[in-house]
């Protein structure tokens, strides 16, 4: 990160809380800003990114009405300005009011539903309350499902965003939600031809995740949805990029045939490794070949099944090229960089083998035995 500084001390450090309290101060005059301050940072540098989340909210009970209906208004006048609502895109908002996310849910989740979703629409306009829906829609999940059909119209896209954000069935640190998969999908269907790339980003990833589990549910909808032509062409056509990339990535025939690649199309195919010894930190460099008719798309990846402890094997699938065939020999070179530094993913040293998969197929494979950082 820049200047050194982890994830977790740019979005939660000291400047940052100084400026939540002062917001609050200044909606209140009987909040302690130096107190909430102090009490903050007591504990802040030991925690995690989560963790400190918690931690603000907590400690912004302490200084607050302990009744919901009584914290709200001074909650409320505490935010800034909304976003700005003439961007459509990459305007996330300030991370310092996910713990207001954090703490409407703690107070309002059993007694305050309908005043707690009024509080989350307007911090959602700040920042985005994905996480801080998910337990309304666990506790009160028609009372959320109904007010979304509100939120679908509502001028701001960030509140149009939490319709799908909040109901996606895998959301990153998200809670789980009891929604069906297809509960959500009548607010999808009215969302999907949204003009702001925001919204329809987040209606993609929503789409991606149900792909995981029924991919035909996926297709129909994007196929009813190119036939309703709510939205452009050329959006559809990304959304449903960005939606069936989990599919792409497995091979899935239809969702190659939705993207027209053809994965029965006829081709010659090899690929050949410059060294089969390689040292983790190297590089594998290595060509492939393809021949078939021309004008073809051809969609062309790599999967690399690597060794791991206990001898059992990873594969991991790598975008190579998207292009057409020619009608001559079409030659794609590759320089994959064997790190031995990573902190998610460590290398094994011993024998790896990798495929050559052309529209969703493996059409080739080569082996090559990775050996220990020199």
């Amino acid at each position: 990160m820049d200047g050194g500084f982890s994830l977790k001390d740019q979005l939660f450090n000291r400047e940052k809380v100084h400026y939540l309290a002062e917001l609050f101060a200044t909606a209140d005059s009987r909040f302690d800003a130096a107190g909430f301050e102090a009490q903050v940072m007591a504990d802040l540098p030991a925690l995690e990114l989560k963790q400190r989340m918690t931690l603000i909210a907590d400690v912004l009970a302490d200084h607050l009405p302990d009744a919901l209906p009584e914290a709200a208004p001074i909650l409320l006048r505490a935010l800034p300005p909304p976003l700005d609502p003439s961007k459509t895109d990459d305007d996330f908002g300030d991370f310092i009011f996910a713990p207001l996310g954090e703490f409407v849910a703690a107070k309002g989740v059993h007694a305050h539903p309908q005043l707690s979703l009024d509080l989350l629409e307007e911090i959602t306009q700040r920042f985005s309350m994905e996480w801080a829906i998910r337990p309304f829609l666990n506790r009160w999940p028609e009372d959320v499902l109904v007010r979304m059909q509100d939120w679908v119209g509502h001028s701001s896209y960030h509140v149009r965003r939490l319709v799908s954000e909040g109901t996606r069935p895998r959301l990153p640190w998200g809670e789980a939600v009891g929604l069906s998969l297809d509960q959500p999908l009548p607010l999808l269907d009215r969302l999907h031809s949204d003009g702001a790339r925001y919204v329809t980003r987040s209606i993609a990833n929503h789409l991606n995740d149900i792909a995981k589990k029924d991919p035909d549910l996926v297709m129909d909808r994007l196929e009813a949805w190119q036939t309703a032509g709510g939205q452009s062409a050329k959006e559809l056509a990304w959304m449903t990029s960005h939606a069936l990339r989990g599919l792409v990535k497995a091979g899935h025939p239809r969702a190659m045939k939705m993207l027209g690649y053809d994965p029965d199309l006829e081709l010659e195919a090899d690929v050949v490794i410059k060294s089969e010894k390689v040292r983790i930190g190297d590089a594998l460099e290595f060509a492939t070949h393809l021949k078939g008719q021309a004008g073809s798309p051809v969609l062309v990846d790599y999967i690399i099944h690597f060794q791991r402890p206990g001898g059992k094997v990873s594969a991991k699938v790598f975008k190579l090229k998207q292009t057409k065939i020619s009608g001559k020999l079409l030659t794609l070179d590759k320089r994959h960089k064997l790190k031995g530094n990573a902190s998610t993913f460590k290398l094994v040293p011993g024998p790896h083998r990798m495929e050559l998969m052309v529209n969703g197929k493996v059409r080739a494979e080569a082996v090559f035995e990775l050996l220990p950082a020199g």
